[in-house]
């Protein structure tokens, strides 16, 4: 991609018992988005947080906060998560039977709106949702938990998404989550991809600053 690639650290990855210092130091490394990654325990077999931790984040850091609903009925919660703090709500292709409607609730609030897709479904199922949203978010792991091996097999998905993205006309951000690192980053960026969530790769090592710088010049950003 031509412009600068975002790198959204994923706070399911961080150290929980102290939060806040941990958002504060992604911001602190360069961080463009925090991606805040909401499960359910249905949608997905993991349980996360709701909207007072978002709330909580949104006190300490200027940057926008990516919220990924990995829940059913995910309607139902647009709502509470605008109210917390909210910069961009998306929501799932697999979990939301009334996807335009839940995406013009999100625009209604004021907030950015995206859809997600799993590694198995197919990127046919947003074609009609291209002139509606601004962020299509594509799993590279099945979601759930942190820490799993990146699914090659959705990288042809990515390169259809580009092309649609461009043909819209719109400035639709186009994001990968799951095994991202520096190997995978040019592999995904290379199709199309220009926002990665990253937990691992960022937190494993200690130095925010240096895995996002990493994770920047692999994508050639």
């Amino acid at each position: 991609m031509a412009s600068q690639v975002r790198i959204a650290p994923s706070i399911l990855s961080a150290d929980f018992a102290r939060l806040g210092e941990e958002v504060q130091a992604l911001e602190s490394a360069g961080a463009d988005w925090i991606h805040v990654d909401v499960m359910d325990g249905r949608f997905v077999p993991n349980l996360t947080i709701g909207p007072p931790v978002v709330k909580a984040i949104r006190a300490v850091t200027k940057l926008p906060l990516d919220v990924h609903l990995m829940i059913v009925e995910p309607e139902r919660y647009i709502d509470a998560f605008a109210d917390a703090g909210a910069n961009c709500i998306t929501v799932h292709v697999e979990a939301c039977t009334h996807i335009h409607r839940a995406i013009q609730h999100i625009h209604a609030r004021g907030l950015r709106a995206g859809v997600s897709l799993n590694p198995s479904t197919s990127e046919e199922t947003v074609r009609y949702l291209i002139s509606s949203v601004d962020l299509v978010l594509v799993m590279s792991v099945n979601p759930g938990f942190g820490g799993q091996a990146f699914i090659a097999d959705v990288v042809p998905k990515l390169d259809v998404l580009r092309k649609w993205a461009v043909s819209s006309g719109r400035d639709i951000d186009l994001e990968v989550d799951g095994g991202v690192t520096p190997e995978t980053a040019p592999i995904v960026c290379a199709a199309g991809a220009n926002a990665l969530v990253a937990g691992s790769a960022i937190f494993g090592g200690g130095n925010y600053a240096r895995a996002i710088a990493q994770l920047r010049a692999a994508a050639g950003s």
